[in-house]
């Protein structure tokens, strides 16, 4: 029999700084060498590890990370790096703690700057690094175009703050239909930046793109590029998708196999029936594991020894249970969840999702281990 015990004996996810070192390397060469990189490292790196993500690109030279909310940014500090991180998302009642971890806010409307000037005259500041986002689009944070005097008369009153940046986040980087939409994001950005930097008397740095726009929109890189799902992996597109590779491959083991009649059901609400006799393997992940109720059901499917296996039956909170009729398998062997063979991409599309959602839904319960490899 074709066997392929785990290495591990339980549901792990593996981070290859190997394959993250690699896509990092891949989006810095679409760049000017001037251009500066953000890593995007919110959400636990991806549902991966932030600490141990960004310990990695801070060693390859990005230059400013981004997180979320300021506990993120926190975990940051607290596990020893040293570089700029901004703070897409800021809460005004953790403005103290930002200052004291030497994080950097966004500040995206009237109450925030003016909370954040606040906070920082409290703390004697000087010259504070402000980032300053404009909505260009998305219409979800950001000052609108027309607010520019305001901020600026908001600063004439206080030298607790400076800006580091102007930027703005596009919509539909990856959507070719959007180009005209996209576009016109790129052109309205523009516009209130030479606004701004003419009033300030000196230039903040700009930054605007995103993972798909680095690669479809190169006018858009401006000083500065942000990205995310890049990083991990992901390119919205299938021929960035092969130019990059996927940094954590989700592991399992199957802990039980069953051998079922036709008629017989399996799992929760008998949502599986069996129509001849077939073979069905059990594994230890579930939907609080991350993995949802959307796959199960024929949606979806695993990897044993490299043959697709459909998850069937509704996924349970702890356990899953696949379809592994015809192939070759015994309990203790090795599943691929996702990774480079079966990628996230692919499973979340299955179930009309994304592979941010998949990612990032990984539960902290599952084992992470770091290795490289080659």
């Amino acid at each position: 029999m074709n066997s392929n015990p785990s290495s591990y004996g339980e549901t792990v996810l593996e981070i290859d700084l190997n394959a993250l070192a690699h896509n990092y390397r891949f989006i810095t060469s679409k760049l000017k060498p001037e251009t500066k990189v953000m890593a995007v490292v919110k959400a636990f790196g991806y549902g991966s590890d932030a600490c141990e993500v960004a310990k990695e690109l801070e060693q390859l030279g990005v230059d400013y990370f981004a997180v979320a909310y300021v506990k993120e940014g926190v975990a940051l500090r607290n596990a020893g790096v040293r570089t700029p991180i901004l703070v897409l998302h800021p809460q005004t009642v953790n403005f103290e703690v930002l200052i004291d971890r030497c994080l950097e806010p966004t500040l995206y409307s009237a109450r925030i700057m003016k909370e954040f000037v606040r906070a920082a005259e409290s703390k004697g500041q000087e010259n504070y690094p402000v980032h300053i986002k404009f909505n260009t689009g998305l219409n979800r944070l950001g000052f609108w175009g027309n607010d520019s005097d305001w901020i600026m008369d908001r600063l004439s009153e206080t030298t607790s703050i400076k800006i580091k940046s102007l930027f703005s986040h596009l919509a539909a980087s990856e959507d070719a239909s959007e180009k005209s939409f996209t576009l016109d994001q790129i052109e309205q950005f523009k516009e209130i930046s030479e606004k701004i930097i003419a009033q300030l008397g000196y230039r903040p740095f700009l930054h605007q793109s995103n993972t798909s726009a680095i690669i479809n929109y190169p006018e858009a890189n401006f000083d500065m590029v942000r990205t995310g799902i890049g990083l991990y992996g992901y390119g919205n597109s299938k021929e960035a998708d092969e130019q990059l590779s996927p940094v954590v491959t989700l592991k399992s083991i199957i802990s039980q196999i069953h051998k079922i009649e036709p008629g017989e059901s399996v799992g929760y609400n008998r949502a599986f029936k069996a129509s001849g006799y077939e073979v069905t393997a059990t594994l230890p992940l579930g939907h609080a594991d991350g993995i949802s109720r959307s796959y199960g059901n024929q949606v979806g499917h695993v990897l044993v020894h490299g043959k697709k296996a459909p998850i069937i039956g509704n996924v349970c909170m702890d356990m899953l249970m696949i379809n592994v009729t015809g192939i070759e398998c015994k309990e203790g062997d090795e599943v691929i969840i996702i990774g480079a063979s079966n990628p996230a991409s692919d499973l979340a599309e299955s179930a009309n999702s994304i592979s941010y959602e998949l990612l990032t839904a990984l539960s902290q319960r599952i084992k992470r281990v770091v290795c490289r490899k080659q």
